[in-house]
């Protein structure tokens, strides 16, 4: 069986959840709604099923939960790959181990540290180790704008949007580029997003890549135009797909109920 957790986050709007959903019912797969607060973890009433994970409270607490259940089930995405997504600095260092491009980016405790790093860069951008949708982050160019440590700096890369490429099973299936009047693009901070239908190559790769270095069944990676070619700025474990314009509910749950199949 397939058991879904629902995005916390979904709205009659905006339903992530409910949209792939539609599309299992459509395709007669046995699936249920799981509720990560009123489960009995211990009681061995859930094993070798598929659960999706469309998203997850920050709390520990649902993030234990769904460790737990990875166990005896097969988690998707898994608990560790989220933890990954969810940790910037964790992000960061698979990808340059990987020789995926990503920006220059320093993580420290130390302010005289940010301090070297804003002299040589005069522009860097702050962002908060955890942080989704865009919050938190803003470009700074003076120490006094500095934020609470631990630091994670990023070069400032000048541009006038970015996009989000969705990777199901390390292919890029989708792709939209998001811009907006002020410096964050995300759809969250009142950016717009147009589909992008003809994926560049170079897009595509990176984006794959950036995937497979997080270790990651499906997420949305967040890049920009650099040098000629992208850079990747972070990856989403629990990522929506506002403006896609392919059907990227349909893709996932071909996917999920394929995968199912082979637990």
């Amino acid at each position: 069986m397939i058991r879904i957790v629902k995005k916390p986050t979904d709205t009659p709007d905006d339903n992530s959840t409910g949209m792939v959903a539609d599309a299992l019912k459509k395709r007669g797969a046995d699936f249920s709604y799981l509720d990560l607060d009123s489960i009995d973890l211990f009681s061995g009433d859930i094993e070798n099923d598929l659960i999706w994970v469309c998203g997850i409270k920050q709390t520990g607490i649902h993030f234990d939960a769904i460790s737990a259940l990875n166990l005896s089930n097969q988690v998707v995405n898994s608990p560790e790959a989220i933890a990954i997504c969810a940790n910037k600095a964790q992000t960061t260092a698979r990808l340059l181990r990987d020789n995926v491009p990503t920006p220059e980016t320093i993580f420290t405790d130390s302010v005289e540290k940010v301090e070297e790093f804003l002299k040589k860069r005069k522009k860097v951008v702050y962002k908060p180790v955890y942080g989704y949708d865009g919050n938190g982050i803003y470009p700074m160019d003076d120490i006094s704008m500095l934020g609470d440590s631990p630091y994670y700096i990023q070069e400032f890369i000048e541009n006038i949007c970015d996009y989000r490429v969705f990777v199901i099973n390390g292919e890029a299936v989708g792709a939209i580029r998001r811009e907006s009047d002020t410096f964050a693009h995300n759809i969250h901070q009142g950016g717009s997003g147009v589909p992008v239908f003809d994926i560049p190559k170079d897009m595509a790769d990176i984006a794959s890549r950036a995937a497979l270095s997080v270790d990651i069944d499906y997420c949305g990676v967040d890049l920009l135009d650099y040098n000629g070619s992208y850079t990747v700025l972070e990856v989403n474990g629990t990522p929506n797909w506002h403006c896609m314009g392919v059907p990227i509910w349909d893709y996932l749950a071909e996917y999920l109920i394929e995968t199912e199949k082979t637990i």
